[in-house]
């Protein structure tokens, strides 16, 4: 299984930088079209892009580690009620932001004038990508968890049953009998949901990086005060409760220290790193070129698919439909009204990003 985690990792890794390679080339081609922005004094721009590096910086990082240095607190445990309505909160803020932040995104820079007719005017790219996305992620998850279930099947351990057995006769009464010979008894262990808890975390932080990238090279390249200035708030704002979000998941996980330390670290300077590489190519970018559309919505549409489903599925459906908050109708109440919160807050973000 470790094998499956390594992957991976590598995988997360290996996409991080082929997506800043893509972009970075996408500054290349400019679109005849594009409207010119109207450039502010450089160094007051400059001022707030490194505000933004660094209030981002310290708000991903605090919020991906919040959940790991609250679980001493006892009414803050991952089993707890205030804990699964912090949860919800996140879950919300995941979902808005896939539904409000980057869908939307992905169908402006699909269905810009800048783009080709044949094929990009001549088929629904934006829902095609979000739902293959979608369901490359349930198999994902199926998949990882299915073998992590039938390698514990194959291990299951012999038993010799020679006690009695009293077998209910239904046509005419009862009697008393022995069952002799060899049985199994499998082992029952949480360790298939651990894993399919940790796939959900790392599936759950690509969706996140992706779009992070993003709005952070676009941040970095844009020469407007007014552009920059109400970004550095939302986004801060945005980051955190994103992170929280992941670290909850990472939580339930268990990684082990190094693994979830390199997961928080990828969380924490993505979108600072994503406006570092947009100020140095602030010059030569160009965000209504037709190579930089094309990257940015299919990448956005794939990003969007990953966080509705594990938003909706991974994240709400399992809590949500938990015998613990099915029997307690004020933690229901509490949930709903928390989930609403968390996805109203983050659209109400989509104001300024």
């Amino acid at each position: 299984m470790n094998k499956i985690h390594s992957c991976l990792s590598k995988c997360l890794t290996g996409f991080f930088f082929i997506l800043l390679f893509d972009i970075l080339a996408s500054s290349t081609c400019i679109c005849e079209a594009q409207d010119q922005e109207t450039e502010g004094k450089p160094t007051e721009v400059l001022k707030y892009k490194l505000a933004a590096i660094a209030s981002i910086l310290v708000a991903s990082a605090l919020g991906v580690s919040l959940p790991f240095l609250v679980k001493n607190i006892s009414r803050l445990q991952p089993d707890g009620e205030i804990f699964l309505l912090v949860k919800t909160f996140a879950a919300g803020v995941i979902l808005a932001t896939g539904l409000i932040h980057i869908l939307p995104d992905a169908f402006d820079s699909l269905a810009s004038p800048c783009l080709a007719q044949y094929p990009w005017h001549s088929f629904p790219f934006t829902g095609f990508v979000a739902m293959m996305a979608a369901i490359g992620t349930l198999m994902m998850e199926s998949f990882a968890t299915g073998y992590k279930k039938r390698i514990e099947l194959s291990k299951a351990q012999p038993w010799n049953g020679d006690e009695d057995e009293e077998v209910i006769d239904h046509g005419g009464g009862a009697h008393g009998g022995h069952l002799h010979g060899s049985s199994f008894v499998l082992e029952r262990t949480d360790s298939s949901e651990l894993v399919r808890q940790r796939v959900v975390s790392q599936l759950l932080e690509l969706g996140i990086l992706v779009h992070s990238v993003i709005i952070g090279i676009s941040l970095g390249a844009s020469v407007k005060t007014k552009t920059v200035k109400p970004l550095v708030a939302a986004l801060t704002f945005h980051q955190f409760f994103e992170g929280m979000g992941l670290g909850g998941c990472i939580s339930q996980a268990k990684f082990k220290q190094r693994a979830a330390a390199i997961m928080f670290l990828f969380f924490s300077i993505t979108t600072p790193t994503g406006i570092a590489v947009g100020i140095g190519i602030s010059n030569m970018y160009n965000r209504q070129s037709s190579t930089a559309l094309i990257v940015q919505g299919l990448l956005n549409s794939a990003s969007a698919g990953i966080l509705i489903y594990m938003a909706l599925v991974d994240l709400l459906a399992n809590d949500f439909m938990n015998p613990k908050m099915l029997s307690n109708f004020r933690l229901q109440l509490g949930a709903n009204f928390v989930l609403v919160l968390g996805a109203g807050f983050m659209s109400v973000l989509a104001i300024w990003l």
